[in-house]
């Protein structure tokens, strides 16, 4: 198992959140939002220059800013 940006992901790749790096208002709303620890998340779409990344999280459609999307650490990979 990798840790790894949820910036830095492809799409179509997926993984559970492990950390929230952001502060004040802008981890709350991602908190909000439903991006907390342990939550699955899946890279759907990147914009061209990296910005906005739209992910799911939850069945919902979130666009991500890239630096917002930074703050996210996403276990992916691993395996059984």
């Amino acid at each position: 198992m990798n840790i790894v940006k949820l910036a830095d992901m492809k799409p179509g790749v997926s993984g559970v959140v492990e950390a929230l790096k952001g502060h004040g208002n802008i981890q709350h709303r991602l908190v909000d939002m439903g991006v907390v620890k342990g939550s699955h998340i899946t890279v759907v779409k990147v914009a061209p220059l990296g910005d906005p990344v739209e992910v799911k999280v939850k069945g919902t459609a979130l666009a991500l800013r890239k630096n917002e999307a930074a703050m996210i650490s996403v276990a992916v990979g691993g395996g059984h």
